[in-house]
């Protein structure tokens, strides 16, 4: 591949871009415009001393204003740079490190650049199957970002590479250029439909060659131009026999790209030992271009080798160093250790018991005000109640001595229920064998519980048993802890509800567990306090009576006895629902 073709493929690639951020407002930036102009300036002149600091001074610039697309098309302008002045080493680590830099910075919409920059380095060291998977690469990338019109120009460097070995495939890759480049790119198909001449011409197929030139004369007069135009102009001379003259058009107006062409036309012609003589001078052209670039790759190398050398030595030197350091440090660490691990345990072990006295100091102060307010409240009114009917000069109603009489019975069974609730749940902690009765009649024990609740519970209040049990039903099962849980759940039921219903209801669960459940009406318990209903102590009104461990002290019972109770909540209320599931022996 010679230069002249080289540069034509990497001003398309820079195509590519463009045409993504051309509405781009920095562009009208006379800083810009300055910074660009002198890079123009240096890569027309082929100035490495100017063109490297000029380019790295805009990329600093549009890395400043953010501009991701601008900035690394300008790092391609690079890698084109450094190809025309056959750096290829060079140019080749700098496509690599680009194509890793975008791919670390997650930056998949601007991969398709490094991508192109490989396949043209593939191309122009002759690694023409690795050419054409890169730019298809590159088309199947536009296409997923919907860059179409940028394709064209891509098509068209598989074509440069394909024509060679297989023209009937570069025509199809011509028809689907130009089929895209009329949807998307209009601007391009007059280039696209020239090239299908030159195309036609080296195949032998002259008819067509015609029509395409024909064609390429219409459009020129249309005043469309083209950058195959003079290529195809000197075809056509040779084509009406002119071969001399379109040797001289070619020498004189295609420069370096002659050569090749110039071989065809001597081959058209049957001017074999002048087609072999410009075939050996290209061959001699793109062996000294090989040349040069082995000689390049090979000094890129050794300086890789001698860097490389170089930092393997100071690595080992300074693996030694790290040795001897790692070394000592063990063995000074060896003895520290001990001690520190020693003494941190000691602290570890001393920290918990600090912890744990002062958790059972502030659980203690916490229980002894809980306790001494809880018992205080109804004690006064029990006291206040004795002092009414203590006194000679008032004479309550029938009714009224009904509701004190309530009250002092209500407000002694709140006193008992809690010193109970201390006790067991201290017996309970401390005691592991549950002693079980036979025949005991769970439908009495549920029936008497709730007839005895009845007057425990608001005024308003409905109190039910639905006793699905089989009729005569007996279990084996330890009754006062039945009684005492279903008594701490009926207990909190009636302290919520303040109007509508609580129900008792209790049925068999696949005939080997006893379930028993009491829902209520009352005020429910929030999603946030699910978790806690059962913990010590929770109490989630603090105005409500108790000392909140009536639920924490059902659960232990219920766990002694290898049953559960839970806190329904797949109910959807009002209020709420605990479920009480016993085994059954």
């Amino acid at each position: 591949m010679n230069l002249k073709t080289l540069l034509l493929s990497a001003i398309m690639a820079i195509a590519v871009t463009s045409t993504v951020s051309a509405a781009d407002e920095y562009k009208s930036d006379p800083v810009f415009i300055a910074l660009r102009d002198t890079v123009h300036e240096a890569f027309n002149m082929a100035d490495s001393v100017k063109f490297f600091p000029a380019i790295h001074r805009l990329e600093d610039y549009l890395l400043q204003r953010d501009e991701t697309r601008a900035y690394y098309t300008q790092r391609c302008n690079e890698i084109v740079f450094m190809m025309n002045t056959q750096q290829i080493f060079e140019a080749y680590k700098a496509a690599k490190q680009m194509s890793k830099e975008l791919r670390e910075k997650g930056l998949d919409k601007e991969m398709y650049m490094a991508v192109n920059m490989m396949g043209h380095i593939y191309n122009y060291c002759g690694k023409r199957e690795a050419a054409k998977a890169a730019f298809f690469q590159v088309i199947d990338m536009m296409q997923k970002q919907g860059i179409y019109e940028s394709m064209p120009p891509i098509y068209m460097n598989i074509v440069n590479v394909e024509l060679d070995d297989s023209p009937e495939e570069g025509l199809q890759l011509l028809e689907k250029a130009a089929g895209i480049a009329r949807q998307y790119a209009p601007e391009r198909v007059f280039d696209i439909e020239t090239r299908r001449a030159i195309s036609y011409y080296n195949m032998g197929n002259m008819e067509k060659f015609i029509e395409c030139y024909n064609a390429y004369k219409q459009g020129e007069a249309k005043g469309l131009s083209s950058v195959h135009g003079r290529t195809i102009e000197v075809y056509y001379q040779a084509y009406l026999g002119h071969v001399d003259k379109a040797v001289q058009m070619a020498r004189e107006s295609l420069g370096d790209e002659s050569d090749a062409i110039i071989t065809n036309l001597y081959k058209n012609a049957g001017r074999w030992e002048e087609a072999y003589e410009s075939m050996r001078k290209e061959a001699t052209l793109n062996d000294s271009i090989t040349n040069v670039i082995l000689a390049n790759s090979m000094d890129g190398l050794e300086d890789e080798l001698r860097l490389y050398e170089s930092e393997r030595r100071n690595s080992q030197l300074q693996a030694y160093v790290m040795l001897a350091i790692i070394m000592l440090l063990i063995v000074l660490m060896a003895g520290m250790t001990y001690i520190v691990f020693t003494r941190r345990k000691h602290l570890k072990e001393l920290n918990r018991a600090y912890q744990r006295a002062l958790e059972s100091d502030k659980m203690k102060t916490a229980f002894i005000q809980n306790m001494s307010h809880e018992v205080r409240t109804p004690l006064n009114i029990i006291t206040g109640f004795a002092q009414v009917i203590s006194d000679p000069d008032l004479t309550p109603t029938a009714e009224e001595r009904t509701h004190i009489a309530h009250m002092m019975l209500k407000n002694t069974h709140i006193i008992t229920t809690q010193i109970e609730e201390m006790i067991e749940l201290s017996l309970n902690e401390n005691t592991d064998e549950v002693e079980k009765d036979s025949n005991v009649d769970i439908s009495d024990i549920l029936s008497q519980l709730v007839n005895d609740y009845k007057e425990m519970v608001a005024e308003g209040v409905s109190l039910h048993l639905n006793d699905a049990l089989p009729s005569g039903f007996r279990a084996t099962t330890n009754s006062r802890m039945l009684h005492r849980m279903v008594s701490i759940l009926l207990d909190n039921a009636s302290k919520y509800t303040s109007e509508g219903s609580i129900t008792v209801n209790a049925m068999l669960n696949d005939e080997q567990h006893l379930l028993i459940t009491v829902e209520d009406t009352g005020c429910g318990i929030p999603a946030e306090e699910v978790a806690h209903v059962f913990e010590r102590f929770v109490k989630l009104d603090t105005f409500k009576e108790g000392l909140g461990l009536g639920l924490p002290l059902c659960r232990l019972i219920a766990t002694r006895m290898k049953g559960t109770v839970d806190l329904d909540t797949t109910y959807s209320g009002p209020g709420s629902r605990f479920v009480l599931t016993l085994p059954l022996e």
